[in-house]
């Protein structure tokens, strides 16, 4: 085995040294290339497949849990910023359940009502109120962290302590700090769930004493309540004028084309809630009266030969009344009381109506396709409903556009394609070049084994052929030997003959082993020698 594995290595020590210098190092090159894509590959297969353990961990129990997968020999990988760990996934399971054996994660960055397992009867009353504000802080930040876009949040909680009487009872407070994931900000409507969260979780807290700030130090929501809201109020007459800026160039884009107008429009809404109150009384003098009333009163008759009366006057005079001579005296009244309708009409506006409304188009004077500013202005008021009345005002111009950042970015587009088509073909050629070395490569190593294989062959076949003759021939002259002198002498000598020529075939079938083309062309020779 071990004579057979050195002359291999001698024969392929010998093919190399035939070589030319471009078939070496196309060799070389081949091999090389083939022993990479191998390692690659193996390299590939035998990684394993990592999957994260925990996320989120604080540094202390990374380390500990870095510390004990190091003493259980498990291989891991830190990602996350260090606080995410990955482990092989066909080990993640068995992994946590031994962690959670060794009371891994603690969790004792963020405390939580843990810190509440510890206390006994002798704990103070001033530990058990600090063990139950760091809970709650704990837990909260721990449910904020739930959030999306929410990386880390930190809670810190003002709770005074109770008074006896409510009007000397200071207001709890607190304040949240998120840090957000890389390139991801928190929406309004997320601040205020972190608040409403917030205050709902601790008893007597108001929404508007809770205080929310990223990372950068930016204020998310004050507590006074205006950040928020004007965050909010800001948020919809933006989300307002996108959409009416979207729809107007939705429908210029169809008629001009893309890139040949532009549209701003300006929305004023108003977040002021009015309440109106007002009474109508309504009366129809056709309709019958709920209730009527009639009185009269009649005086007949007098003194006779009287023809004067009257009453005394202020100043002692006589006045006539509603007598005559006769002493007749008569009076009619009538009441009525008429059915009257009373509406009362109790309207509240809602915040976000619109107040104004100002667009203004801008139309490329050298679109392909020609517009009537008028026909444009008549389109954008019935689009988006312009009403003049309410102030609302619309301009459309007819400009020459800039495109010379448009010629530039579709210059640098047309550049990078071609600089990434240009890369792109250099790898195909590369590749190309390669596999073809290395098909080049596998064809001269099959040509020359097979030339080899074939030389081997005649040699070997010549050769056993000369060696039967010269056997026959040595067998001939052994039995006529034989038969003339059978002396230990004349055996002995005949043994070494015969040992002689099987050391001799051993080293020629060696000789043809290792240079069967040298042994072949000199056959080769030998045969046109002969002929």
């Amino acid at each position: 085995m071990k004579d057979n594995l050195r002359r291999t290595l001698a024969g392929y020590q010998r093919s190399f040294a035939s070589f030319t210098t471009g078939q070496k190092v196309v060799a070389v090159v081949g091999t090389a290339a083939l022993l990479l894509a191998g390692f690659m590959v193996f390299r590939w297969a035998a990684a394993p497949n990592y999957a994260p353990l925990f996320s989120s961990l604080s540094s202390s129990d990374a380390s500990a849990v870095i510390e004990q997968l190091e003493a259980d020999g498990v291989p891991y990988e830190i990602t996350g910023g260090g606080g995410t760990i990955m482990v092989p996934r066909d080990q993640v399971y068995a992994t946590r359940i031994s962690l959670s054996g060794e009371g891994l994660p603690s969790d004792s960055g963020k405390g939580g009502y843990a810190l509440l397992d510890n206390q006994d009867i002798s704990t103070s009353q001033f530990k058990e109120q600090t063990d139950f504000k760091r809970a709650m802080e704990g837990e909260l930040a721990t449910t904020i962290e739930a959030i999306d876009s929410v990386d880390t949040a930190v809670v810190h909680l003002a709770l005074p302590p109770e008074e006896v009487f409510a009007d000397e009872q200071d207001p709890a407070t607190a304040s949240v700090l998120v840090a957000t994931s890389p390139g991801a900000d928190l929406q309004p409507e997320q601040v205020q769930a972190v608040v409403h969260l917030v205050a709902s979780s601790i008893d007597g807290l108001d929404p508007d004493m809770v205080t929310v700030a990223d990372s950068t130090g930016r204020v998310l929501s004050t507590n006074d309540g205006a950040g928020g809201a004007a965050s909010t109020r800001s948020q919809q007459v933006e989300d307002y004028q996108d959409e009416l800026n979207g729809r107007i160039q939705q429908m210029l884009d169809r008629v001009v084309g893309p890139g040949n107008s532009t549209v701003q429009v300006t929305a004023n809404l108003d977040f002021d809630k009015s309440v109106t109150e007002s009474t109508t009384y309504e009366a129809d003098e056709d309709d019958p009266p709920l209730s009527s009333q009639t009185q009269s009163e009649t005086y007949s008759g007098g003194q006779p030969g009287a023809g004067v009366g009257g009453v005394v006057g202020p100043e002692g005079q006589m006045e006539t009344g509603a007598t005559d001579g006769s002493g007749t005296y008569s009076q009619e009244s009538t009441t009525r009381d008429n059915a009257v309708d009373t509406v009362v009409e109790h309207r509240e506006t809602a915040p976000g109506s619109v107040e104004s409304l100002h667009a203004a188009v801008v139309v490329d004077v050298n679109a392909p396709t020609k517009v009537d500013p008028v026909e444009v202005e008549e389109l954008v008021t019935a689009a988006v409903g312009i009403n003049p009345r309410r102030g609302d005002t619309v301009e459309v111009s007819a400009l020459p556009f800039d495109r010379t950042a448009e010629d530039a970015a579709a210059a640098a587009l047309e550049e990078a394609a071609a600089d990434e088509a240009g890369s792109q073909r250099a790898e195909w050629i590369r590749n190309g070049v390669l596999i073809l070395l290395v098909a080049l490569l596998v064809l001269v190593v099959w040509l020359r084994s097979r030339k080899r294989a074939k030389a081997r062959v005649q040699a070997t076949t010549y050769v056993v052929e000369q060696l039967r003759q010269d056997q026959a021939e040595r067998a001939a002259v052994a039995a006529s030997r034989q038969r003339i002198d059978t002396s230990p002498a004349t055996m002995a000598l005949e043994r070494a003959d015969r040992d002689a020529d099987v050391e001799v075939r051993d080293e020629l079938a060696a000789l043809v082993e290792r240079q069967p083309e040298e042994v072949a062309a000199l056959l080769r020779g030998w045969l046109v020698e002969r002929h």
